[in-house]
């Protein structure tokens, strides 16, 4: 007698979540860094869910997941920093997103520290000084409300983009 192999059945629920996420994997996002201070040190996060707001008042939205480290930190009234990255920046993106320890990801890239005490990306395409204006909680998210303070663009645009599991 032998033993039939089990049966896996997926629910409508796992259908919608596996084609969602199939779906997503091919919108081309740019890759962003999102910095802040934590207990008086630097924390950051890879992020492609950053798109602006609105023009008046200058705003953008960023979705972090609750369980990231850095969203203890991005709370209302709190600055932060959008750090958009060059094409050249893969490294950096593969060391926020988790690749190196919190302790070391600053290693990456030349980082310099702004008035308030956040830093930012030296060469990104752009960094956007923002400070929380709004919380949203959403499924396991966190959108957040970034009030623009400033912006420094350096050089050409030549956009980190993520497609489909590889950047671009």
């Amino acid at each position: 007698m032998s033993m039939a192999e089990p049966l896996t059945v997926e629910t409508e629920a796992e259908t919608v979540r596996s084609g969602f996420r199939a779906a997503m994997r091919r919108l081309a996002s740019s890759v962003a860094v999102v910095t802040c201070r934590r207990d008086g040190e630097w924390a950051g996060m890879a992020a492609t869910s950053v798109t602006s707001l609105s023009m008046d008042p200058p705003s953008i939205l960023v979705c972090v997941n609750r369980a990231a480290g850095i969203r203890s930190a991005v709370t209302q009234g709190s600055p932060f920093t959008v750090n958009l990255l060059d094409r050249d920046h893969a490294p950096v993106s593969i060391a926020f997103g988790g690749g190196k320890p919190v302790a070391e990801r600053f290693g990456v890239g030349r980082w310099i520290e702004g008035e308030d005490g956040v830093p930012w990306l030296e060469d990104g395409v752009a960094s956007i000084d923002c400070i929380v204006d709004a919380e949203i909680e959403y499924g396991t998210h966190s959108i957040i409300i970034g009030r623009v303070r400033g912006a420094r663009i350096c050089g050409e645009a030549t956009p980190l983009i993520y497609l489909d599991g590889h950047y671009q």
